[in-house]
């Protein structure tokens, strides 16, 4: 983690002032040393002949992937501006730049369904971890979102951010917005709004339920973020304090952004021994609400869950059987990933960060903690003891330099190296890292990821934010899914083990997501749609980062360009950041 179908609307208004560039960005792109000369042919959708040498990139001869499905064709593409302008035989057509695009793959921009990438796109507008997979969108907002920010919201994610020199200036979506346009992006973003943020907003930490009047305030959020451009809710039922929240609340929130056309998206509630119940509540949000649900980095976690992934898949088409607009996504690793503090029960961070180190630092509230903590039981959604112990988490991420040394060992070696138990060892580093410990947990089955990846209904996530191998963005060990999670399902899953056709991978990484989001105008190559285009060597692309050695680029992917721009140019990461905040159905632009 480091958020009706009658209502929804299929137009997404993109705001103009959503559209920002850096001076690198405004940029022309490089002219090329094509001949001048005239299509021969001009494909129905296309630009007149008359026309064709106002194109400014031409991809010659690659196998056109559409994202919707269709097999593969030979075919030119020609992008005009921001926009694509053709695409079939285009002749001898004259452009600013050619690109040979033979032998290589050349489909829409990957879409991931849930990224983190909302903070350090600010300290790296590059996003150099996402564009080197061929990812030209993100959808970012896991129960937590940018806004609305309050004092309490602030001092709650402050001690992640300070690595970063990020402060928060902003209180609302639309002052996030022209935060973000300071420096740029090189991709575009789909924010949430989230559930625990419009919680935390109104009840800070607080285990209980909201008065009338609190939901009120609580829904005068969701409304507010969902008129500066939110798409929608999302929760993060695992975590506290949203697992303090319970389906009556989120079913309230939920109704307001169905007004707006909005979707729900989910970190269901539990996603081990209770993962089927999890998902009839999800379902069950997504009915009484009268909206879409989008299930998040869908998993059967823990051993005694193996092979129950079958069932959840049958879950899903029985929930869309009965009319509810129910999909998934997942990420092609069997293990996951999320802070140390998951592992404890949720009522050990009553009243958030604070309340958390201060009950490890009272002996006998530690001890009473320490207690639930050794019979491992079913109450909550343990990642510890879903990974069989500590010697299935890998501790990964430590911001202090005196706890550096013990990035990338397993929990069970840090305790035998400080001569303590397991669980006194985790309750030491959280309290010495003031709660912010970032931890992979080994718990799931490779079976079962491969089952949902070949599920028509799922598509794929990072769930990780934008990094880079140097600098402050490089100075913790993440999960490889951050540079990854894209190349991994076209060389491993495709390509070497074929579990899925390239036809169907694509769709699930571009028209898929787009059709969640509701996006008309990306996740598909045709005539009019926005540039997002992504050409990668299908012999070649794979994955390289691993859990031992994570900052890793992939490779294969050979050109990126996002909004008509280069930001991936013959494999180097270019200085454009013609990215834009997308905005949703709901969106009312500020008078």
């Amino acid at each position: 983690m480091t958020p009706g179908a009658a209502l929804r609307r299929l137009a997404i208004a993109v705001c103009a002032a959503g559209c920002f560039a850096s001076g690198a960005a405004t940029r022309a792109a490089a002219p090329a040393t094509a001949t001048p000369a005239r299509a021969t042919a001009t494909p129905a959708g296309a630009a007149a002949a008359s026309d064709a040498e106002n194109y400014d990139v031409i991809f010659k001869g690659g196998r056109i992937v559409d994202g919707a499905g269709n097999p593969w064709r030979l075919a030119d593409l020609a992008i005009r501006g921001e926009r694509i302008a053709a695409i079939g035989d285009l002749g001898e057509a004259h452009a600013r730049r050619v690109i040979d695009a033979r032998g290589l793959v050349v489909a829409p921009g990957f879409i991931d369904m849930l990224g983190q990438s909302e903070f350090t796109v600010l300290a790296d507008p590059h996003v150099r971890s996402k564009v080197t997979q061929g990812i030209t969108t993100e959808l970012t907002g896991e129960g937590g979102s940018v806004a609305p920010m309050t004092a309490y919201t602030i001092s709650e994610v402050t001690p992640d951010l300070a690595p970063y020199r990020i402060d928060i200036d902003w209180r609302d979506l639309d002052g996030y917005v022209r935060r973000l346009k300071v420096k740029g992006t090189a991709i575009n973003f789909a924010h949430l709004v989230g559930a625990t943020q419009v919680r935390m907003a109104v009840l800070k930490g607080e285990n209980r339920r909201p008065t009338p009047e609190e939901l009120t305030a609580m829904k005068r959020h969701v409304a507010r973020a969902m008129e500066q451009g939110a798409f929608g809710l999302s929760s993060s039922l695992m975590y506290p304090p949203a697992a303090f929240a319970d389906t009556a609340e989120l079913i309230e929130l939920a109704k307001v952004a169905a007004s707006y056309g909005g979707f729900y998206a989910s970190h269901i509630r539990n996603e081990s021994d209770g993962l089927l119940e999890s998902l009839a509540e999800a379902a069950t949000i997504g009915e009484q609400a009268s909206l879409p649900v989008e299930i998040w980095h869908l998993k059967a976690a823990g051993r005694q869950n193996w092979g129950r992934m079958g069932d959840a898949l049958r879950a899903i088409e029985a929930a869309r059987a009965r009319g509810i607009d129910l999909t998934a996504d997942i990420y092609p690793y069997p293990a996951a990933a999320t802070g140390l503090a998951a592992s404890l029960p949720p009522t050990a961070s009553e009243g958030g960060v604070k309340g958390l180190i201060a009950r490890l630092k009272d002996p006998i509230e530690r001890a009473k903690i320490h207690a639930e903590m050794e019979h491992m039981t079913f109450a909550w959604d343990n990642p510890l003891r879903n990974s069989g112990g500590p010697e299935g988490v890998l501790v990964a991420g430590l911001p202090s330099a005196a706890n550096k040394k013990y990035q990338g060992k397993r929990l069970s070696e840090i305790a035998a190296l400080r001569g303590v138990d397991p669980i006194d060892a985790l309750f030491d580093l959280l309290v010495e890292e003031n709660g912010s410990v970032d931890a992979i947990y080994f718990l799931m089955s490779e079976d079962d990821v491969r089952a949902a990846a070949a599920a028509p209904f799922v598509a794929f996530n990072c769930d990780a934010p934008g990094l880079r191998p140097d600098g402050v963005l490089g100075a913790e060990m993440t999960h490889p899914r951050a540079y990854g999670t894209f190349p991994r399902v076209l060389g491993k899953y495709v390509r070497d083990d074929k579990v899925l056709r390239l036809e169907d991978a694509i769709r699930k990484m571009t028209s898929l997501p787009a059709q969640r989001l509701g996006l008309t105008d990306r996740g598909m190559l045709r005539p009019g749609a926005y540039a997002d285009v992504t050409a990668f060597d299908p012999a070649k692309v794979i994955d390289r980062a691993t859990f031992e050695a994570p900052h890793q680029f992939s490779e294969g992917i050979v050109y990126v360009f996002v909004n008509g721009r280069p930001v991936v140019d013959e494999g180097r990461v270019t200085e454009y950041l013609p990215g834009r905040i997308l905005r949703g159905p709901g969106y009312r632009p500020a008078r």
